[in-house]
């Protein structure tokens, strides 16, 4: 698996190249062939937001403010809701074969998850699972209740796209716009507020793909 990263780069130049792989990726197993190249793309956006499919655009609630600060909006294939993409925030797109790991989308999100919660372990950071609410959480079933990690991807022939985002030193005003993944009662953080101190991107990407990679196997 070739990993990939991108630093402040814009989001549709990434979602193109993205949808590139996947289609050459769907169109070998189309053909029964094997899939040759496998990517784990790890980016920093510039600041966006993006809604799933069946999203709700009314989660987007300040649209006309998100706009004045220079933030694009988009509304692309994967599943969820609306999400924010940005600086300080690390965003992983893994492009694999579910089916020669024997994983199906379940599992394969639970991987994901997975992924995240050890990486937060890392950091001192006790996270964890929320049934009905994908992603990784913290302070679970208290009134502090309040999400780190979201997940979305689109899964075609057994292959992947889009994937997850975690909040390392994320400016959580990106998200007074919206509903994060059309939730009204549950709040956001970040590794940063969390630890209290600043944290480094590429710690953090260094320590989320070596957990990825081994559940990946």
């Amino acid at each position: 698996m070739k990993v990939e990263y991108y630093s402040k780069a814009a989001y549709l130049p990434i979602l193109e190249l993205q949808r590139e792989r996947f289609h050459a990726m769907c169109e070998a197993k189309a053909k029964h062939l094997a899939v040759e190249q496998e990517w784990l793309m790890m980016v920093e956006h510039q600041p966006v937001y993006t809604l799933g499919v069946h999203g709700n655009a009314a989660n987007i609630t300040h649209a006309a403010w998100l706009r004045s600060q220079g933030a694009e909006v988009h509304r692309i294939e994967r599943g969820g809701d609306v999400t924010f993409h940005g600086p300080g925030q690390l965003v992983v797109y893994p492009l694999i074969d579910l089916e020669k790991r024997g994983l199906g989308v379940k599992s394969y999100i639970n991987i994901l998850e997975e992924a995240v919660i050890r990486t937060m372990a890392e950091y001192g950071i006790t996270a964890d699972r929320v049934e009905g609410a994908t992603g990784v959480w913290l302070g679970i079933g208290t009134p502090r209740e309040r999400k780190i990690s979201a997940i979305g991807v689109k899964i075609s022939r057994y292959c992947t796209m889009h994937g997850l985002s975690l909040n390392v030193n994320t400016d959580l005003k990106w998200f007074q716009a919206i509903n994060p993944c059309g939730f009204t009662d549950r709040g956001v953080t970040t590794i940063a507020l969390e630890t209290g101190s600043t944290e480094s991107l590429t710690v953090a990407a260094a320590r989320l793909r070596r957990h990825l990679l081994e559940l990946l196997k």
